[in-house]
Formats: structure tokens, sequence, C-alpha cells
């Protein structure tokens, strides 16, 4: 009987988990984080596609390449100083272990906040700078790349820069430093993750 109970057993109609067995996470790691890669994974399959279409897009026999305007490398410059900034944060609140608005962790994220708004007011300048000289969106296809994928870029940078806001008020109001942490963490990844996406995106115009 007993052999006979154990082949016709159906674990799967079981409810709960069997004795003995504790419930554990699927993911050692916080769903903020893993939301973070879930994102970031996304966003690599969109920038990916747009780099393919511009491939594509340049076989056909109008296109002119664009020049690149020097003020690109500058305001490449500034993000590496960003990105730079908030990994140094992160490794002052790690060392630490007291972050605040005014700790050397906070004054570093927000040092790396303002020079990612450095960063976008330097990508609109260049985009003003191109229009003034002639160069629109409709004037050629390799124009109309150049402003489609700075301009994604930029766009998912706000996002990264409303998030940073949020983190720079829970620091303001003296948050868990747990909690901090996190945040500096989760700015540091999705900063670094652009930087990456920009030096391949800033490596395809200048390049091409």
């Amino acid at each position: 009987m007993s052999f006979y109970r154990d082949v016709t057993n159906k674990p799967w109609n079981t409810v709960g988990l069997p004795e003995g067995i504790e419930a554990r996470p699927a993911f050692n790691m916080p769903n903020e984080k893993l939301a973070l890669m879930i994102f970031a994974t996304c966003a690599s399959v969109l920038f990916s596609l747009l780099v393919v279409s511009y491939f594509i897009r340049m076989t056909v026999g109008d296109w002119v390449p664009l020049a690149t305007p020097t003020m690109l490398w500058v305001n490449t410059a500034v993000l590496v100083l960003s990105s730079a900034c908030f990994h140094f944060a992160v490794s002052q609140a790690r060392k630490s272990g007291h972050v605040r608005f005014g700790s050397g962790a906070g004054l570093l994220s927000l040092a790396g906040g303002v020079l990612a708004i450095l960063f976008v007011i330097g990508q609109y300048s260049v985009s003003e700078q191109l229009l003034a000289a002639g160069h629109g969106l409709r004037v050629n296809a390799a124009n109309a790349f150049f402003y489609l994928l700075t301009g994604i870029h930029v766009v998912h940078l706000l996002g990264g820069l409303w998030v940073w806001a949020k983190a720079q008020l829970r620091l303001a109001k003296g948050t868990d430093a747990d909690d901090a942490r996190l945040s500096l963490e989760l700015c540091a990844w999705y900063w670094h993750f652009l930087l990456v996406i920009w030096a391949g995106l800033f490596y395809l115009l200048a390049s091409t």
C-alpha cells in the first residue's frame, strides 16, 4: 500500500510546501534591482533594434554622414564623470555605513546628478547648434537618426534623474541607511548602463 501511495502521489496538487522545506525567494536580490535588470534588458533590445535600423538605412544611396559636433566629446566626458561620482558614492556608503544628504556619499550622489543634468543641457545645445546650421530632421536620414538616437538616450537619462531626485529627498529626510544605500546602488547601476549605451552610440555616430 505504501508503494502504491508513493507512485500515485501528485505533489503538484499539494497546497503549500512539503514538510521540512522552508520558503525562499527565487532571486536573492531586492525587487528593485531585479526590476532594473529587466528594464535594462528591454532598453538594450530597443537600442539594438535602432542600431540595426541605422545600418540598414545607411545602405541607401541618399545617406550623407553628419559631422560629429565637438561638443559631443565634452558631453561624453561629463557623463563619464557623472557615472564615476555615483560609483564612488556607493563605495563611500559601503565603507562608512552612514548615508545622509551631507555625507560624502550624499555629496557625491548630488554631484553625479548635477553632472547628468549638465549632460542633458549639453545634448540640447548640440541639437540647437545643428538645427541652426541647417541640419534639420528632413534634410537627411542621417540627421534624423542622430536626433532619434540621442533623444531616446536623453529620455532614459531623464527617467534616471527623476529616480535620483527621489533618492535625494530620501537622503534629506534621513531615511533608513539600507534603503539609502540601495537607492545609491540603483542610481549607480543605471548610470553605468546609460554610459555604456552612450559610448556605443557615440562610437557609431562618430565612425559613420
